[in-house]
This record gives C-alpha cells, structure tokens and sequence, in this order.
C-alpha cells in the first residue's frame, strides 16, 4: 500500500510538474554558466612560523613559577584574541601592510603541539621531532609573498607580547584580590580575639578556680560544715525534747510562761484574783447569787479577768500567737512558775533560739553547695567554649598570615615577570598549487541542487494548495472536527453527458452505496430517517451523483424512495433516468410543485423509485423554496414514502440547502478528493456542528479509489425481511 505522504507528493507533482521543472533548469542553467566563466586559480603563498614555551627563569616566588605553569596551557582562542589582532595591526600599519583584524583571523592558523594539548594535531607538513617541548605553529595564506611573511611575524611578536601582559595581568588581579581581602581578614582576626578576651574576663576566673581545685576544695568544706552542723542540730533536738518532756509544755509556750511570771502586774492581778475568788467562795454559802455583794464580786473578778487579759497581749504581744493562752485558769497557771521551773523554761527558750540559727546557717550551706555544683557542671562547657574562641583565633591568624605571605610572594613575582612564548622560526613562505573546481563537477553539483530544488519546490506548491487531494486527507480533516464518515463512495465512470448512474442489479459500484444506505438507516437511531437533504461546499464534489445513486440502493432494497432535485439553479439531469422535462414545469414552478400528479414521476427500469424533476433553472429559487407549495410537497413525501432525497446546491453559491433543512430530518455533506478545500469544509463542519437547530447526520466521501467487489446474485442470498417492500402501503398515484 502506497503511504498517504508518497500519493500526496506524486498527486502534487502532477499538478505542479512544470513549476519543479522550471526550478531544475534555472538551477541547472546558473550551473552551467558558473562552471563557463570559471577563472583559473590565482597563485598564492603561505607563510609558516614557530613559537615555543620557554623554560621559565629562576625565580623566588611560587606566584611567578605556577604563572608560568598557567602559560603553557593557553588555546588558540587566546593566542588569536582581539588584543593579538589589534597589536597585529598596529604593528602592520608601521610596515605600510594594510590588513584588517578580521582578515587575520580568517586566513591565519594556528596549530598547539605538545603533550600538554589534547586532542590537537597538526597537519603533516607541520609536524616536527622537537622532541616533547611545547610548540605553537602559525601559519598566514596570502596572494603575496612578503605580505604573507609581513603578517605571519607580526602575529608571532604580538603573541609573545599578550604571553607577557597575560602573566602581568594575572599578577596584577591577584594582588588587587589579595588586598581586598586582607581587610576583612584582619577584622575577623580582631573580632575574634576580642571575643575570646570578653569571655576570659567574664569566665576566666571560674575556669581558673576550676582548674586550680579551689572550687573542688570548697565544695568539699562546705559539705563537712553541713555534717557537722546537722550534730549539733541533733544533739540541742535531743535536749529540747528533755526539757519540753520536764516542763510538759513547748518552746513558744514556755517563753510565754516565762514572761508572764516576771511581770509584777500580772503577779498583783493574779493575787486580787485569788482573794475575790475566795471571798465570793465564802459568802456563797449565805447569800444568794443575785444578793448585791455577790454581784459586785461577780463585777470585780470580770474586772480582773478583762485586765488580765490585756496585759498577757501587752507582755507577750503578737495577739498571743506565739502562747495562745485563752482561759483565765490556763494564763493564771502559766505566770505562777517557780525559779526552778523558771529556769528549764529560760533553757528551753535558748536552745530554741540556738537551734534556729543552726538550721538556718546549714540551709543557706546547703544553698551554697548547689551553687558550687552548678558552677562546678557548667566548667567543662566553659572550658570548651573557651577552646572553641582560642582555635577561632588561631584560624583567623593562620589566614591572616597566609595572605600577608601570598601577597609578598605575588609582588616578588611582579617583578619577575617574563613572557611565555619565544619566536624559535620565523616566517618562511611557499607557493601553494591551487586546485580549481572543474566544470564536470560543477555541472554535476548544479544538477544535484537543480533536482533537490524542483522536488522542493513541488512539495512547497503542494503544501500551500488547501484542497484535499486523498482519501487520508479528507478522513483526517473529519475526523480532527469529529464528524462521521457515513461512507466512502467509489469513482463511476462517466461515459454518457449525464449523471453517471449504477442502474443494473449486478453492478460492482453498487455494494458501495449499499452500505451507505445501511449507514443512514441506522443513523436515525429509534425515529425512522426518511427525509435526507444532501449538498457539499462546492460544485463538482458529487453530490448529485451520490443523491442518485444512493435513492437506487434504496429502492432496489425494496423502500419506495423519492428523488427530490431541489437544485432549481441548474438544469434537471433526470435524462439519466430516461425521463423527459416537463416544458410547463419551467414556466409555472407553483403550479407544477403544487400538484403531485405532475412532479412526481415513476422511473421506468427501477422498481420503487420516483423522482420530482427539477423546474430550474429560475431566477428565484429561493422563494420557490421557502413556497407553501414545495412545503406541502415535502409533507406529504414523509407520509408517502420510505425514504425521501433532496439534491441541493452547493454551499459556495447560494442557501437552499439551509432553507429546506428545517423540513427534513437531516442535513449530509458530500466531499471529494482533488476537489473539497480545507478551509470552505472545517468552516461548514464547524457550523454545522456548533449550530443548535441543524441536525448534521454526517459527510461522505465520493470518487475514491477503492477496490470494487463483486456483489451476490439475488438468488445466492436471502431477503431481508427489512427491506421487503410493504405491498399494504398507500401508492402514490403518478403520472405516467
């Protein structure tokens, strides 16, 4: 099978074989005359020197022996560099040799030959037994002898000069680096070491003491202070709990009793206390309790107990908090003690006060000695830190002086500065032969070009026409817009002036319009199709031969069809049918579409087949279109036949085919190879498909080259139930 690019390409060739033709003998022809009027070679000279890298001098810095290291391993880039060219020049101008930069760098070459360039290798001529020593071979092609030698030393010592600046400019970017860094450097260095020196003045004292055991030492002191003081506490508990267990009261009570029994006042009122208590006792017994005597005792001794409940808050203060003494009895017994007693109570209150200060003493030790664990725990980060701020110093140091060396040794190498490169062979100049092109060359070359020139331009010409010229095309086009291909249709052959027609049973052509009969019946879905309208972009595409050709199929399928020629722009072709025109049709329209008896004829050698004439052509189509008459016409087609087709016209002339497609049930486009453009198709399928009150069934492809099969006899098949025509249905009545 031939691919769709190669039947494109031979399709355009045929149609633009004169335009390929044309470019292959105007190709061809400038050949001609080139290879003609060809001069014979002029005579030319080339000019050949040698550079090579000298052995770098003693020298005292490493800057100037890693420079000259850094020499040997420029490129031609370098050695042909806008400087190079600009010192050539100049130097050239002195000699009244008027070359230009460009000019230089076209014609001059130059060749790096030594083991430290790889994959660099000089021609045969130019290779040398210099052993392994680094060479660079310049070379300079001219029509004149002294000029190519002129220019070839002018390059060489222009290039031995940028060896020199190169290494002169190095030296002068590394000091200026140098210096701009040097400052920052000294500032890191200052910014460290005055870190390390606030921290030493802040922890270095720790540290020290850390280091020196002091801290170590104090931690231990301080924890024999707390052993030895948690003794005393114990022992002076001891004799509290002896005292406390001999007096029967506590230290706060006993300092309360203590007070009480040294103030005379509360002695005094202790002693009227008693004396009324022991009045009241005796007159008890012969007076009554509400006798005046008895209540003014009763009045003094509450006297005294107010009293004597004022000066206990007086004596012991703080609301007799530390001795809550709340009964008379119990404050009366409390200031009543003896010396003896007297002096467990003093005893008790001092060991009290001396256990006191005791526990404190050992609680502000045990505060101390968590402090000097703490302390004691964070000496090793301290320590750390304290290397970490010694090693940053070292560091910066260490930096700081590694530039101050480097810039020392790049201003040595400053001074030392040489040059790479060293002329060892000046320019030397030859005859070159020059070989011409010959004209059998040439000819065979512009023949070449002329070929793939006319093939070009066939396939520009082919590219730039819009018309769809195969079958690939016309289905990529349709199927890019998504439309269905409802059949591909073959070429018939046109052998009469009418509208070719496959009228006999047994016609190849015929299996290809069956199957798009099948395809439009089954395209109706649930709802039967019975009116189709078809039409194309434009003429020529086949439409009318389509609309025939697909009402025979269905009618030898045993559907009654109707052929509507809607075109009344053109004439009727129903010859084809071996009708004959009705002459009144042409001067009435009206009148022949508003009676069916006169527009609806029977075909003689199709069963089933009738066809409505065209009355055209006329000038007003369009009215006749959108008439009452030809709408009655189409109504009652639907109710009398199978399948009703309408021929229209082409899109590109006029609208019929979109006036009549409200009255139908479906609008189809026929497309064919060599005719259908791209544009006038993507426009009307885009249309179609975008539109809401058109229903597009499809397109179909006519005129292809596809093969032909031989259909059945009707004997060797069985009928189709479906297709058998329904001998109860209402005939049409027609004229004859």
């Amino acid at each position: 099978m031939i691919p769709p690019f190669v039947k494109r390409y031979v399709i355009a060739l045929e149609r633009h074989k004169w335009a390929g033709l044309a470019g292959f003998v105007l190709v061809s022809g400038i050949s001609g005359v080139v290879a003609a009027m060809q001069s014979p070679p002029a005579e030319s000279y080339q000019a050949r020197g040698m550079l090579t890298y000298s052995a770098p001098p003693d020298t005292f810095s490493a800057t100037g022996a890693a420079l000259q290291q850094q020499g040997q391993a420029v490129t031609k880039e370098i050695l042909l560099s806008e400087n190079v060219l600009t010192i050539t020049t100049q130097r050239l101008q002195t000699q009244q040799i008027p070359v230009q930069p460009e000019e230089i760098l076209i014609k001059a070459r130059v060749v790096i030959d030594g083991p430290m360039t790889e994959g660099t290798t000089p021609p045969a001529k130019e290779k040398t037994s210099s052993g392994q020593g680094l060479r660079v071979l310049v070379s300079y092609q001219d029509g004149r002898r002294e000029r190519a030698v002129g220019v070839t030393n002018a390059l060489m010592e222009a290039m031995v000069e940028q060896s020199r600046q190169f290494n002169t400019q190095q030296l002068d970017r590394i000091i200026q680096n140098l210096n701009q860094i040097l400052p920052k450097v000294d500032r890191e260095l200052r910014q460290a070491e005055q870190n390390l020196q606030r921290y030493v003045q802040r922890e270095g004292t720790a540290i020290q003491s850390a280091e020196s055991g002091n801290l170590l030492q104090a931690l231990t002191s301080s924890q024999q202070q707390q052993r030895q003081l948690r003794l005393e506490i114990a022992g002076i508990d001891a004799q509290l709990r002896s005292l406390q267990s001999r007096l029967g009261m506590s230290p706060d009570e006993a300092y309360a009793a203590s007070a009480l029994s040294a103030d005379p006042i509360l002695a005094d009122l202790r002693v009227k206390i008693y004396q009324a208590e022991q009045q009241q006792q005796l007159l008890a017994k012969t007076l009554r309790p509400n006798h005046p005597t008895m209540v003014e005792l009763q009045n003094q001794l509450d006297s005294y107990e107010t009293l004597l409940q004022q000066r206990v808050t007086e004596v012991i203060g703080g609301g007799k908090v530390a001795a809550p003494l709340r009964a008379s009895e119990a404050i009366r017994q409390a200031s009543s003690l003896d010396p003896a007693r007297q002096t467990l109570a003093t005893n008790l209150i001092n060991l009290k006060t001396q256990r006191d200060a005791l526990q404190q003493k050992l609680a502000n030790l045990t505060r101390s000695e968590q402090e000097l664990r703490q302390e004691y725990s964070s000496i090793p980060n301290k320590q750390l830190e304290q290397q970490r701020l010694q090693q940053q110093v070292a560091l910066k140091q260490t930096f700081f002086d590694q530039i101050q060396a480097r810039l020392a040794d790049a201003r040595l190498a400053q001074e030392e500065a040489v040059g790479s490169l060293v002329v060892v062979q000046p320019a030397q100049a030859e005859l070159i032969p020059q070989t011409g092109l010959s004209s059998l060359v040439i000819l065979l070359v512009g023949s070449g070009v002329g070929v793939l020139v006319g093939a070009g331009l066939v396939l520009l010409l082919g590219a730039l026409d819009s018309t769809f010229y195969t079958v690939e095309d016309v289905q990529g086009a349709l199927k890019q817009e998504e439309v269905p291909v409802l059949g591909i249709l073959p070429l018939l052959p046109d052998e009469t002036d009418w509208v070719p027609v496959v009228a006999e049973p047994g016609s190849p052509y015929l299996e290809a319009y069956e199957r798009l009969r099948s395809t439009v019946r089954r395209i109706g879905g649930g709802k039967a199709l019975k009116v189709m309208l078809l039409t194309s972009t434009i003429g020529g595409e086949g439409k009318t031969v389509t609309a025939y050709n697909l009402a025979i199929a269905s009618a030898r399928a045993g559907k009654r069809t109707l052929l509507i020629e809607a075109n009344l722009r053109a004439a009727s072709q129903v010859q084809a049918f071996k009708l004959a025109v009705d002459p009144e049709s042409l001067v009435e329209p009206l009148r022949y579409y508003g009676n069916l008896s006169d527009c609806v004829r029977l075909v003689p050698e199709i069963e089933n087949l009738y066809v409505v004439p065209s009355a055209g052509p006329q000038r007003h189509a369009a009215a006749i279109l959108e008439s009452s008459e030809m709408r009655r016409l189409l109504e009652d087609a639907r109710g009398r036949f199978d399948l009703v087709i309408l021929d229209t016209p082409a899109l590109n002339r006029c609208n019929d085919a979109l006036l009549l497609e409200p009255y139908t049930d479906g609008i189809a486009l026929v497309t064919r190879p060599g005719y259908t453009e791209e544009g006038l198709l993507n426009e009307t399928v885009r249309e179609f498909v975008e539109s809401d009150q058109i229903r597009f069934l499809g397109a179909m492809i006519n005129a292809a080259e596809i093969p032909l099969q031989e259909p059945l006899l009707p004997a060797d098949e069985e009928e189709d139930p479906e297709d058998l025509p329904d001998q109860e249905r209402e005939r049409v009545p027609i004229a004859s």
